[in-house]
């Protein structure tokens, strides 16, 4: 299967024009026209995650973060974005990134089933479907139970597979409705107090914006950016899997990029 046949599958599941207009995603290195056996999937394009492919044996690296985001003036090795580029040039391999027209067609409804929240509605409005129904980035709706915010917490521990997260507020905060912004939702708050929602699980956040969200009303559950945003990588893993079955599928092993001492 050529490159091509599949950056037209992933349009199909999240099109290229939902993204938002300072962002990057698409092909970002490689040949349409290169046939591709085996694609492998990360969420980040990180030197290790490239080194991986390789070793996979991968023709097309598929990742959310897109490896290339402002102006590149030039392609050197001593550059870790140039090196990278380098890196999948000399073994013909492209890369395709999904970044925020997936956060608006895929991400968040994940999020929500993960969650299982009902009657999920876009938490930030950015356009329309095909159908003419709102969609965005982030989505708010009702747990299926009311829940204490500790009890939440240990729900999003559970269900993204977490060792810890982050909370701000009340522990003992009966929350009802809940907004989640998988991956950096600093920028979401208002739009998860203007929902009505009583927690905002998504990550990213620093002191004064959790202390101050918690003093406007809405509790806040910090996953962490990779915490929640992981859901991409088994997704479309089973998408592929599902949309071309030919292809070998490999990816990157759930591992944060970060550790606590």
């Amino acid at each position: 299967m050529k490159v091509k046949k599949i950056l037209e599958l992933l349009e199909e599941k999240s099109p290229l024009s939902a993204a938002e207009s300072w962002d990057n995603p698409g092909l970002l290195v490689g040949d349409l026209e290169r046939e591709v056996h085996c694609v492998y999937i990360a969420l980040d394009a990180t030197d290790e995650v490239i080194e991986h492919a390789i070793t996979a044996g991968a023709e097309l690296v598929l990742t959310h973060h897109p490896l290339i985001f402002g102006k590149i003036g030039q392609v050197r090795a001593d550059d870790y974005i140039g090196r990278r580029i380098i890196r999948l040039i000399e073994h013909k391999m492209s890369i395709i990134c999904m970044h925020t027209n997936f956060d608006v067609f895929g991400m968040a409804d994940i999020a929500c089933e993960k969650l299982s929240l009902q009657n999920p509605l876009p938490l930030d409005v950015t356009g329309e479907d095909t159908d003419g129904r709102p969609v965005g980035i982030g989505a708010y709706g009702e747990l299926q139970d009311e829940l204490a915010l500790t009890e939440l917490a240990d729900l999003v521990k559970n269900r993204f597979g977490l060792e810890q997260v982050k909370v701000f507020g009340d522990p003992f905060a009966r929350i009802k409705r809940c907004a989640v912004c998988p991956g950096s939702g600093k920028s979401e708050v208002d739009h998860a107090i203007a929902a009505g929602a009583q927690v905002l699980v998504t990550g990213d956040i620093d002191h004064h914006t959790g202390i101050d969200a918690v003093a406007r009303g809405v509790n806040i559950i910090d996953a962490g950016h990779y915490g929640i945003e992981h859901i991409f990588i088994p997704y479309m893993e089973q998408y592929l899997k599902k949309a071309a079955g030919e292809l070998t599928i490999a990816s990157e092993p759930f591992e944060e990029p970060f550790y606590y001492i």
